[in-house]
């Protein structure tokens, strides 16, 4: 095969491909004649990873850290709701410092649709987990993708990384339907007249919102919100997706004394933790396979609560008005807290901490 010096790397990913790097037409007619030697160019494999934000900046906001090791030990959907300066945004951009580097088949993977989607030229295979924070004044397609010819969106950029959507409750309602069924197959297709295509978009979704418009809470004495603009807000969140969170939490502004205390945990000490739970499932279910991904049979497998666990949940479907799919949400949730535990049966106190991960409060 042919390709441009400059991307001759990136070409040479290729199992069982010769790779011929050019660069000029005249180049390609002596490769035809016999008078070019092929060259060797060694692929980089992969390149550096990018240097991440690292969650020792996070400080204070045991609830949310919790939250977010959780998410990226199991592969959970998370909702984050709180005022501004609560660190939803801060928390965001550590996800991907904790989760685990990619595999070569993802990496060739994210690496292809960087060059599909016309990145610059690549000198190697990317390391780094996609991070995506589309504004929430962004189309439908270019969301999910569409076009013609079709494009990728921002869901498919985002594949085997992270997807942020701040300010939830502002992003078009069409926007958020149209990522429903790529969160349940971890791909979109795109149909035009011309016919079907289909994009890979198996990505964890982060989502932030304010707890009302003004941002403040109409708890605070700081909101200026009426009630009926409230009520709004807040059915605009409950539909807006809110059934594929596995877990919702709400959090307040860290105290100054919190804000001045010592640095958290850092990225290094929560991802070793992430990568064990993650080894578990893998074990568990198969390479690459997290707890978010388990079906109705994989769950009654490999989820078995404790006599207590069973009764802790009974009452926390009682007391929350459980949806079966909320239920089986819980359940996963409950399989990724005792994974980080190391622990092999699913107790009590892991269904209290899904559930209280369910209720959105964040303690």
């Amino acid at each position: 095969v042919a390709v441009a010096s400059a991307n001759a790397a990136e070409a040479r990913l290729v199992d069982r491909v010769e790779v011929a790097a050019l660069d000029s037409l005249s180049d390609l007619v002596a490769l035809a004649r016999g008078e070019l030697n092929l060259g060797d160019v060694d692929p980089i494999l992969p390149s550096p990873p990018p240097e991440l934000p690292d969650m020792a900046d996070l400080r204070g906001q045991g609830g949310l850290r919790h939250g977010l090791e959780v998410a990226a030990a199991g592969g959970h959907g998370l909702l984050v709701i709180g005022p501004p300066g609560a660190g939803k945004s801060l928390a965001a951009r550590r996800l991907p410092s904790i989760l685990p580097p990619l595999g070569r088949r993802e990496a060739i993977e994210v690496t292809k649709i960087a060059s599909i989607a016309g990145r610059p030229a690549l000198d190697g295979c990317l390391a780094g987990r996609p991070f995506r924070a589309p504004h929430h004044t962004i189309s439908p397609a270019g969301l999910v993708g569409g076009g013609s010819p079709p494009r990728a969106g921002e869901i498919t950029l985002a594949h085997r990384g992270v997807l942020f959507l701040d300010e939830l409750g502002e992003f078009a309602r069409s926007s958020l339907e149209a990522l429903r069924q790529p969160l349940e197959n971890g791909r979109v297709t795109i149909s035009r007249a011309q016919g079907r295509l289909t994009f890979p978009a198996d990505f964890q979704i982060f989502a932030a919102a304010n707890p009302c418009p003004c941002g403040h809470g109409e708890d605070s004495e700081r909101c200026r919100c009426r009630p009926d603009q409230v009520r709004a807000y807040e059915a605009r969140l409950s539909g807006a997706l809110a059934d594929r969170f596995d877990i919702a939490m709400v959090v307040e502004q860290p105290s100054a004394d919190e804000l001045a205390g010592d640095a958290g945990e850092p990225s290094v000490a929560v991802a070793e933790r992430v990568g064990a739970a993650r080894e578990r499932q893998a074990n568990r279910l198969g390479d690459g396979r997290t707890n978010a991904s388990m079906s109705e049979p994989e769950l009654s497998r490999h989820v078995r609560p404790s006599a207590a666990g069973a009764a802790a949940l009974a009452a926390g479907h009682e007391s929350l008005g459980l949806s079966g799919r909320g239920w089986n949400r819980v359940l996963k949730v409950a399989r990724t807290c005792a994974d980080l535990a190391g622990a092999e049966e699913v107790t009590e106190v892991h269904v209290d901490a899904a559930l209280a991960m369910r209720r959105r409060q964040a303690k």
